[in-house]
C-alpha cells in the first residue's frame, strides 16, 4: 500500500492517476478535503483503498488504517469496504504542503511544510518505510549559488518568500537528522504544469493562464521585465511537465538509488516565458499576440527571474528516461486536457 498526502491537489492527484495506469490502486489518499467543489473533480474517478482528511491522518495511521492490501482498487472515487487489518506501507508521497508564495504568514508553513512532515518522517523511520517528499527550487533564492543540488550550500540559500524557505528549513533539518527512513529523496521541483490545475486561480501555471486568456480575449499579457538585464518575456525557468514529474517519483520509489538526499526535479533546460506563451497559442491553433504588463508589486521584489536544474546528479543515480520540450508538454496539455477541459 502506498499513501500520498496532498493527493487532491494539482500535483499529488496527477501521481495517483500516474499510479492507476500502472496497475497500482492500493493507495490511501491525504489532503485537505474540505474545498469540495473545486477539488472532486481531481480524484473522484481514480482508484484508491480510501481518503483521509489531513487532520486525521495521524491518528489513523497509528490506529493502523484498518483496511487491508489488496490489487482491487475502489472505483469513482469509492473507498473498499473496511477490514480490521493493517495493511503493510510500501511507500508515502508527500506532497501535501502550503505552495501559495504570496503567502508571508510563516507561523503557516511552520505547520503545514515543516512540523507536519517531520512527523512523517519520524513515522517514516520507525516504520522502515521509503520516502519521497516535495522539496522546491524556491529553496535557490535568485540562484546565487547556482542551481546544483548539493547538500553542503543549505545554510548559505536565501530563499525569496515563506515558502521557499519552509522548504528549505525542512531540507535542511531532514540532513541533521541521526536516524532516516530506509530509502528517501527531497525532490526540489522547479515549474511544474499539466493538468488538474483547475482549483489553483492565480498560482496555476502560466501555460494554463496564457490559454484562459486567449480563449476569452485572443490575447496574452504577460509579466514585463523589472531588471535590465532581462528583456520582456526572457524570464526563464525550468518548465517540466507534470507527467514527467510522476515517472521520476515513481521510478525513485522503485529503484531507490544512492545517494539518498536532495534531488532537481527539472528537465535542465530553461525556456523563456515568451516561448511558453508563444507554444501555448500554436498548441491551441492561433496566432500570437502577446503584450506586457507590470509585475504585481507584491511579489515583484520575490520574483526569480532564472531558474535551470542541475540534473547530473539524478542522471548518475540512473535515471535516463527523457523529459517532454516545452512545446510537446504543452502540445498534450492544451489539446487533451484543456481545450477538452478535461482531468488526467
Amino acid at each position: 500500500m502506498y499513501i500520498i498526502t496532498g493527493a487532491a491537489g494539482f500535483i499529488g492527484s496527477c501521481l495517483l492517476a500516474y499510479l492507476n495506469e500502472q496497475g497500482i490502486t492500493d493507495i490511501i489518499i491525504v489532503d485537505d478535503f474540505s474545498n469540495y467543489e473545486a477539488k472532486t473533480p481531481n480524484w473522484e474517478n481514480k482508484h484508491f483503498l480510501r481518503k483521509i482528511e489531513r487532520e486525521d491522518f495521524f491518528r489513523e495511521w497509528d490506529a493502523g488504517f484498518g483496511y487491508q492490501s489488496s490489487n482491487a482498487g475502489s472505483s469513482n472515487g469509492k473507498e473498499r469496504p473496511a477490514t480490521t487489518e493493517p495493511a503493510k506501507i510500501k511507500g508515502i508521497y508527500h506532497l501535501g504542503a502550503r505552495t501559495d508564495t504570496t503567502e508571508f504568514d510563516y507561523d503557516i508553513f511552520q505547520k503545514l511544510n515543516v512540523d507536519f512532515s517531520q512527523d512523517i518522517w519520524k513515522r517514516c523511520v520507525a516504520q522502515n518505510i521509503p520516502l519521497v517528499y516535495a522539496s522546491s527550487a524556491a529553496t535557490y533564492g535568485e540562484g546565487e549559488l547556482g542551481y546544483q543540488d548539493r547538500h553542503d550550500i543549505l545554510e548559505e540559500l536565501h530563499p525569496l518568500n515563506p515558502y521557499g524557505r519552509s522548504k528549505n528549513e525542512f531540507d535542511k533539518w531532514a540532513l541533521d537528522q541521526p536516524t532516516a527512513p530506509p530509502a528517501w529523496y527531497g525532490l526540489k521541483f522547479f515549474n511544474v504544469y499539466g493538468p488538474n490545475e483547475f482549483h489553483k486561480d492565480r498560482m496555476a501555471s502560466v501555460i494554463f493562464h496564457t490559454y484562459r486568456q486567449l480563449k476569452a480575449t485572443g490575447k496574452m499579457k504577460l509579466f514585463r521585465s523589472h531588471r535590465p538585464d532581462f528583456a520582456d518575456g526572457h524570464q526563464s525557468r525550468d518548465f517540466i511537465y507534470v507527467k514527467d514529474l510522476c515517472n521520476l517519483m515513481h521510478w525513485l520509489m522503485e529503484h531507490q538509488p544512492t545517494p539518498h538526499g536532495l534531488y532537481n526535479a527539472g528537465t535542465g533546460t530553461a525556456r523563456t516565458f515568451l516561448d511558453l506563451a508563444t507554444a501555448t497559442f500554436a498548441a491551441a491553433g492561433v496566432e500570437p499576440d502577446i503584450s506586457f504588463i507590470d509585475t504585481p508589486a507584491d511579489i515583484r521584489d520575490k520574483y526569480q527571474y532564472f531558474t535551470e536544474a542541475d540534473m547530473s546528479k539524478l542522471r548518475a543515480a540512473g535515471y535516463n528516461a527523457p523529459f517532454h520540450s516545452l512545446e510537446a508538454g504543452i502540445e498534450d496539455y492544451v489539446q487533451n486536457y484543456l481545450m477538452e477541459g478535461r482531468y488526467w
